[in-house]
């Protein structure tokens, strides 16, 4: 069964206007939700959530001809096929917890929705693309590889933002990077969002910054390293650089990281090179720094 939930206030003050929660307070809507989401979970139903966004929900509405305020829209909406992604599955917790998640989860999903789009119009329609996709995510997967495990023990953050050559609308993504015993865990959903955001960004031969934040409470204070997408490549960025695009994200709103050490950029395998190159080790035949190839192999995409 799928259920769509209003997970903010304010989601649901917009949308109770529709009349879709009967009256109901916010707090009551989640406590009688939670209580029915429970009974079917008992009942051994597997039940999928998704996140009743107001303007999503309206335009949804408007599109197909469904009343915002019947229960065929909600169903409907609920259970929509195009919904980016595995479900997110229900497993009897409660919604107070439950919710921050599920939001990051929408956003994730609205995430790779918007760079799926933007990376199938780099690479058009045809026979011709999907090679050009195989190609695009095997070079995208492995430096997502190599930064991870450049990255070393511990929680680390990853953030991107990349648009086209010629007025690319700017995509942005953040993911956690955790590595224990050597090992990459699984980073969910946002992991999903930057790796597409990124594919875009390669496909259309676009300019922009990865950023690998390290752990804020290291001794020392906490090393940022970074590489520039230029062309469809990435290549590792100087020290100057990777501060520099921090200065730039302070001029978009956002804080510099306090205690913030810039670090150039290691290596990262080229497009055709098998597997991660640690960090110090020079990069595979064929390619320049940051594996960019030498010989002025066209973009990816």
């Amino acid at each position: 069964m799928a259920v769509a939930l209003a997970v903010r206030q304010a989601d649901f003050a917009g949308l109770a206007r529709h009349g879709l929660f009967g009256g109901l307070a916010f707090r009551e809507y989640l406590s009688r939700t939670e209580s029915q989401l429970r009974a079917l979970c008992g009942q051994g139903v597997e039940v999928h959530l998704r996140v009743l966004d107001p303007a999503d929900y309206e335009d949804y509405c408007e599109a197909l001809g469904f009343d915002p305020g019947g229960a065929a829209a909600r169903v409907a909406y609920a259970a929509d096929p195009e919904l980016a992604g595995e479900p997110f599955v229900y497993a009897g917790e409660r919604l107070a917890g439950l919710l921050p998640a599920l939001a990051d989860d929408h956003r994730a999903r609205v995430r790779i929705t918007i760079a799926c789009t933007a990376l199938l119009d780099a690479l058009g329609e045809g026979p011709a693309g999907q090679p050009r996709m195989v190609a695009v995510m095997t070079y995208v997967t492995s430096v997502f590889l190599a930064v991870a495990e450049g990255a070393g023990e511990g929680r680390h953050l990853l953030t991107l933002r990349c648009h086209g050559p010629e007025d690319g609308e700017e995509l942005t993504a953040a993911a956690d990077v955790r590595v224990r015993g050597g090992r990459l865990l699984d980073a969910g959903r946002d992991t999903e969002a930057l790796c597409v955001t990124l594919a875009a960004g390669v496909a259309a031969g676009g300019a922009g910054a990865l950023l690998l934040h390290g752990d804020p409470a290291a001794p020392g204070g906490q090393e940022v390293r970074g590489w520039a997408l230029e062309g469809g490549r990435m290549r590792p960025m100087s020290a100057q650089e990777v501060f520099d695009s921090l200065a730039d994200d302070v001029g978009r709103g956002l804080p510099f990281p306090p205690g913030a050490v810039p670090l150039p950029g290691f290596a990262l395998p080229g497009p055709g090179q098998p597997g991660p190159v640690p960090p110090g080790a020079a990069p595979g035949d064929g390619a320049g720094p940051g594996g960019v190839r030498e010989d002025g192999g066209e973009p990816l995409g």
